[in-house]
């Protein structure tokens, strides 16, 4: 190992085993995955089962109006890693010009207007009628049966409902009635019950049943009935109520009919980039996966004592390298023509390895290429809407649920997205991150018990950007699951959630466990950091010149050497930062692990 030895002691072990392994964000929803596997069912059939958890105990991550991105290999074809793409596009009539029209300069952050089709469930559907074999009901049972009878609400679904209390008295009526059953605020173990959303997905069981045919027919019945039935009725109509968003004025959505029945998942291949022995597979560019891709090929010709992310002198690198990607994220990512093999090769991430001295950059640095304009957007530091300028009110009450509640920059987590991974004994693997559709993103639908997303909040209203505002294309989603490969064979699954931390964090876990011979376990518990020094994402899209987020366990010694080196530093509570999972399975042993986040209590692995 030429890494920093890591503290011997784990949280809890890295679980080996040879039958099956699965790793998620809540206990819940991983322990209903290995009861798939437990009793036959494959990776896949696992990981839908999961995701339908997750709707349901963790509804202020993620929602069945939000989307996912997921990356995974199947036992038939192990060495060609397939993206299942679950980001919506743009309604036909989200125009930037419409946006404007509103009194808008940005996209708000939360708001029925910023809804992207909503796409998960017919992802996650796809991906259990192609590779899974279990029957819709059966795959549903555990999340109908949690909506139904109930689950344990986690004390952070309590937070975040207190938090946008008065946004739901107020203006959210129907959010208040399914959040606030009685006018209050659910305790923390309180036996939380979703009855509008089981008979949701019992409908949606329904339609399959009524269709006479294969598996296959009846799942893509139920796909259908989201798409053009009663679930896509409900969505049209409740967008068209005016209701207040984060900018502080009322506006109604334009999702529409044609819009919903017009969307359809499916497959892309993967992005990957070689380092260090290991294939890395990510989505294309119309998400920020690439620009994990980016600076593990910026990084990989530094020796390795470059690389240790507990040391001053690697996680000045690291952090140094990420914002060279990420100005590029913002430069040229979208769903649109982007220069990936460009922004990938070597001699151009030599030039930008090159840009990386002994002090930290403040200024924001996207690259050369040629024949193309780097977009360069507003570079913020702070925001106030339009309406609330001219109306004198200042800026918007906290509680309107803008952006993504992702990490602040103490490091407390407020929440943001969800995360699954699964490996099966025969060799199936899958790594998925859903998100979107939080409770807290939009007024409920009452007769669906779930809301829409806000994805288009990561779109630009400005004229030619890579990420403009489009109908019909998809915003530059932050959802970023991991494929590792090695020799050809699917080794590892993983992510987290965390908004744009996302791949910041998986980079250092893939550093240790690739260079420094980390356990995974051990990867995930050492202490991690990230930077700020980008626009964000995620509504008002502000950013901190410098800024690095660093946990305290890093050290006195190495975060007073980030500062001597010029990062504006923010040290976060020990065990703050990155929520990652992850599985395991070493091809020519068959062994598999797995491993989870103890930060927050929350996300847990099971296995044998």
């Amino acid at each position: 190992m030429t890494f920093t030895a890591p503290d011997q002691f784990t949280t809890r072990p890295t679980l080996q085993g040879t039958f099956g392994m699965s790793a998620s964000t809540h206990w819940l929803a991983t322990a209903a995955a290995q009861a798939v596997l437990e009793r036959g069912g494959n990776a896949f059939d696992g990981a839908v089962a999961a995701a339908f958890v997750l709707h349901v105990v963790e509804p202020h991550l993620n929602g069945p109006g939000g989307d996912m991105t997921g990356v995974f290999v199947t036992a038939a074809d192990p060495d060609t890693p397939v993206v299942l793409m679950g980001q919506g596009p743009a309604p036909a009539a989200a125009t930037a010009e419409h946006f404007r029209s509103e009194g808008l300069d940005l996209v708000p952050g939360s708001g029925a207007l910023a809804a992207a089709v909503p796409a998960a469930v017919d992802a996650w559907l796809l991906l259990l009628r192609d590779h899974g074999t279990w029957e819709l009901d059966a795959v549903l049972e555990f999340a109908i049966g949690y909506a139904r009878d109930g689950h344990p609400l986690l004390g952070r679904v309590g937070a975040t409902i207190a938090t946008v209390a008065e946004l739901f008295r107020e203006h959210w009526p129907s959010s208040a009635e399914l959040w606030m059953p009685g006018g209050t605020i659910p305790a923390e173990g309180e036996l939380f019950r979703n009855p509008a959303y089981a008979r949701t997905l019992e409908r949606l069981v329904a339609a399959g049943v009524a269709k006479s045919g294969s598996r296959e027919d009846r799942i893509d019945a139920a796909r259908r009935e989201w798409s053009e039935g009663f679930v896509a009725s409900a969505i049209v109509a409740s967008v068209q109520l005016p209701h207040r968003h984060s900018s502080g004025t009322d506006h109604a959505g334009v999702l529409a009919a044609e819009d919903l029945a017009g969307f359809r998942a499916g497959y892309e291949p993967a992005a990957t980039v070689e380092f260090r022995g290991h294939t890395i597979a990510k989505t294309g560019p119309w998400g920020q996966g690439p620009a994990l891709l980016q600076t593990l090929a910026i990084l990989d010709r530094f020796e390795d004592r470059y690389l240790d992310p507990s040391t001053e002198l690697g996680a000045h690198t690291i952090l140094e390298a990420q914002k060279l990607a990420l100005a590029d994220r913002e430069a040229y990512y979208g769903d649109t023509d982007v220069p990936l093999d460009y922004l990938l090769s070597p001699d151009y991430c030599a030039e930008r390895r090159a840009l990386i001295t002994e002090r930290a950059s403040h200024d924001f640095r996207p690259g050369t290429v040629p024949g193309r304009e780097p977009y360069l957007p507003p570079l913020r530091t702070e925001y106030t809407p339009p309406a609330l300028v001219h109306d004198g009110a200042g800026l918007a009450p906290a509680g309107l649920g803008a952006g993504e509640p992702t990490v602040a920059r103490t490091g407390e987590t407020r929440g943001d997205t969800c995360h699954v991974d699964v490996v099966d004994r025969w060799g199936n693997m899958v790594s998925a991150t859903p998100s979107g559709g939080w409770l807290q993103s939009s007024p409920a639908i009452p007769e669906l018990g779930f809301c829409l997303g806000t994805r288009l909040q990561m779109t630009w209203l400005e004229e030619d950007t890579p990420s403009t505002l489009t109908p019909g294309e998809r915003p530059r989603t932050t959802l970023t699951p991991t494929l590792v490969l090695r020799d050809g064979q699917a080794v590892t699954a993983l992510g987290s959630p965390g908004g744009d931390q996302q791949d910041q964090w998986q980079l250092p876990y893939l550093l240790r466990t690739i260079v420094g011979g980390y356990t995974p376990q051990q990867a995930i518990d050492a202490p991690t950091f990230h930077t700020t020094s980008m626009p964000g994402s995620f509504w008002p899209r502000t950013w901190e010149p410098g800024g690095a987020v660093v946990e305290e366990r890093l050290g006195e010694e190495v975060i007073a050497g980030l500062k001597r080196r010029g990062h504006v530093v923010t040290t976060a509570p020990g065990w703050s930062l990155g929520r990652i999972s992850a599985v395991a399975r070493d091809p020519e042993t068959g062994v598999l692990q797995a491993a989870a986040n103890p930060r927050g209590a929350q996300g847990y692995a099971a296995g044998r």
